[in-house]
């Protein structure tokens, strides 16, 4: 399915929205848990974008093998769409500081049908979901070194 500009911009001005709508995601088995993803990581079953902010990513570091890619950027969703075609038929993770953004992409994603992306709705620092990634003991890297390793197709 192709998307033009217009089309990735009301997706995402749902946003707002979808992020108060989190507890109807618990149900849902494109919601995993940081270990699950981190699993997946490693078995190269998954791709995984950091979608906090440059501030966060260097304030706690990012979780090994994702991808950081800035929620609030203005070509975020070219960036998200990028990123479901690099994973190459593997489901694209999201994850966050606490799960509320990830969770709201997740919601506008699944409302405007778009398969392929999974929510790591403890994310970084831990929520109702779960102790998050930092806490469980997964391995993180720099901001720096996540960046570097970023593909160039999500760089321009």
């Amino acid at each position: 399915m192709t998307l033009d500009r217009r089309h990735i911009l009301a997706l995402l001005a749902a946003l707002p929205a979808q992020v108060m709508a989190n507890s109807a995601l618990a149900a849902s088995d494109d919601v995993w848990s940081a270990t699950r993803a981190f699993d997946a990581l490693l078995q190269d079953r998954l791709r995984m974008l950091d979608i906090r902010t440059p501030e966060e990513w260097r304030e706690t570091g990012v979780a090994q093998g994702a991808w950081p890619v800035n929620l609030y950027d203005e070509r975020f969703p070219e960036r998200l769409f990028k990123a479901r075609e690099l994973a190459e038929g593997r489901p694209v993770a999201l994850i966050c500081r606490t799960g509320g953004r990830s969770g709201g992409v997740m919601a506008s994603l699944r409302e405007s049908g778009f398969p392929g992306f999974v929510d790591v709705s403890e994310g970084m620092l831990g929520s109702a979901a779960g102790p998050g990634w930092i806490k469980t003991g997964l391995p993180v890297v720099t901001a720096q070194e996540a960046l570097s390793s970023l593909p160039e197709a999500l760089k321009t």
